[in-house]
């Protein structure tokens, strides 16, 4: 098959990409200011610990459904319509959990608005169509750097804000401001975004989520890349998620040495990839740094349970932040450039939906083990399961050089 170059629309405004980046940022502010509310805010209804699993379940459960539809659609009709609609749904979602009448209405809302919010592979597929190949990496960590500021800044917000004490009522307000920004956001993209690709005339083939995904899987380096996203992804939010119990077991920590550990974390990813990633791609290549961040992961996590304290968890945990900071930019540059430009949007939301689907299957495997066997046990398990992500990186990097693309 000939793979031709996207239609694209005239040339993206200058304000294109700091506008999509404020709009990640708005929207991690207010996916943070929202998730250290969750569990008052489902005790708010009486609910059972089931049921508050259930609503932290449901967001990610919908990212895994809405990235490669909306990736699809907006490969179809154009980045900026999906990006405004996704942008507002999520807005209203926000605001309906503010007047939410109990708990499992408050679960169908948040699993719609982790679909609407499931629009990373969009922005993705935006910034994939306006720059180069050998710049994406770069480009691609900004969007991390986003993400990191935006999810340090909305827990601090939420804490002033909420009002545990008035019950359900006491927690509209974080959401009200959650769905304030989310309306912001819809507003940036549609005064100061062009579109980046033109309106597809005329009928246009696009294989089904589940065609594309067997395409992909079979696709020597992007099957190889879906693979890597989720057991890194799983292993690294596993660690995330027990972590804080693990503090309290091993040293007696409470809220603020796991914030001091979480900030330290949040600061490392930000400079990493807003400083380094994009340079060391470029000088080093996508996948090298890939495996590269995948082995500074390995040694990280390997070392935790050996930590004697606060410095030296930090450090660790430093480490294996800045390993994830360099690497998994290069999943999303390395498979816009394996990609036929036609098909970008649905195969990152296929990773993205790899990533949302390791967010649910990673804390429970991590859950398991560390009630199971052993509180360092999701570290034990991490790096043993990250391991082969070194090699899945390289043979990726070997099968690039082949040439195949998927279309």
């Amino acid at each position: 098959m000939t793979v031709t170059a996207p239609e694209r629309a005239a040339g993206p405004s200058p304000a294109a990409l700091p506008t999509l980046l404020f709009v990640v940022f708005l929207n991690l502010m207010g996916f943070g200011m929202v998730i250290p509310l969750l569990p008052f805010y489902a005790a708010s209804f009486h609910a059972a610990p089931w049921q508050v699993a259930l609503i932290f379940s449901a967001y990610s459960i919908g990212s895994f459904v809405g990235e490669p539809f909306w990736g699809r659609l907006s490969d179809r009709i154009g980045r900026k319509p999906v990006l405004l609609s996704t942008l507002a749904c999520n807005c209203i979602c926000y605001g309906l959990m503010a007047f939410a009448p109990n708990v499992y209405v408050a679960f169908v809302i948040r699993l719609f608005g982790g679909m609407f919010a499931g629009n990373g592979s969009v922005v993705q597929g935006y910034i994939a169509d306006v720059t180069q190949p050998e710049e994406r990496a770069g480009k691609m960590a900004r969007i991390g750097v986003a993400f990191n500021i935006g999810f340090i800044v909305g827990p601090s917000i939420s804490g002033l804000l909420a009002q545990p004490a008035l019950g359900p009522a006491g927690f509209r307000i974080p959401f009200l401001v959650a769905s304030f920004l989310g309306g912001c956001s819809a507003l940036g993209v549609l005064l100061l975004v062009k579109e980046s690709r033109a309106r597809h005339h005329g009928p246009k083939f696009q294989p089904s989520r589940w065609a594309m995904l067997g395409k992909a899987s079979a696709h020597p380096v992007i099957g190889r890349l879906l693979l890597l996203t989720l057991v890194a992804g799983a292993a690294f939010t596993g660690i995330e998620s027990t972590f804080g119990f693990w503090g309290q077991h091993r040293f007696g920590w409470g809220p603020r040495q796991i914030g001091i550990v979480f900030g330290c974390v949040g600061v490392t990813n930000a400079i990493a990839q807003w400083f380094l990633t994009g340079r060391l791609s470029k000088q080093f290549g996508e996948a090298r740094m890939l495996a590269a961040g995948m082995g500074l992961t390995v040694l990280a996590t390997a070392l935790l349970p050996l930590s004697i304290g606060l410095v030296t968890t930090t450090c660790l945990m430093a480490l294996m932040a800045f390993g994830q900071s360099v690497a998994f930019p290069n999943v999303s540059a390395l498979i816009s450039r394996n990609s036929d430009s036609e098909r970008q949007g649905q195969v990152l939301g296929l990773n993205n939906a790899t990533a949302a689907l390791a967010r649910v299957t990673g804390p429970l495997a991590a859950s398991v083990v560390f009630s199971g066997l052993s509180v360092n046990a999701p570290f034990w398990m991490g790096s043993i399961i990250v391991a082969p992500a070194i090699f899945l990186a390289l043979s990726a990097g070997r099968a690039v050089k082949r040439g195949q693309m998927l279309d």
